[in-house]
């Protein structure tokens, strides 16, 4: 069973920086696809970045150019370096990763706080 633990989170002032790992138990090379959601509070979850395994990436519209999603084959690890941060940045994100049309997993989440 594939696991994906999250790290990096935490407090941040507007305008700051903040970069999230995710670590999988299974090569991240095996993955279709791998990406973060977020979700804030009292809002549902939504599509942040994802990166597929021939090294293309997608982001939302809000975080396009200040968000950038890659991966470091030697340390087995996905990435998601977020600059210029705004509080509605805020959110826990989480780190999931695709294998075939059934198979995906998701990790437990970190929480990102951005203040103004």
């Amino acid at each position: 069973q594939v696991q994906l633990v999250e790290s990096g989170g935490g407090l941040v002032q507007a305008g700051g920086s903040v970069r999230l790992s995710c670590a999988a138990s299974g090569s991240i090379l095996s993955f279709n696809v791998m990406g973060w959601y977020r979700q804030a509070p009292g809002k549902q979850r939504e599509f942040v970045a994802r990166i597929t395994r021939g090294g293309g990436t997608d982001y939302v519209n809000s975080v396009n150019g200040r968000f950038t999603i890659y991966r470091d084959n030697s340390k087995n690890t996905m990435l998601l370096q977020m600059n210029s941060l705004k509080p509605e940045d805020t959110a826990v994100y989480f780190c999931y990763a695709e294998w075939s049309t059934y198979g995906r997993a998701m990790g437990q989440g970190t929480q990102v706080t951005v203040s103004s």
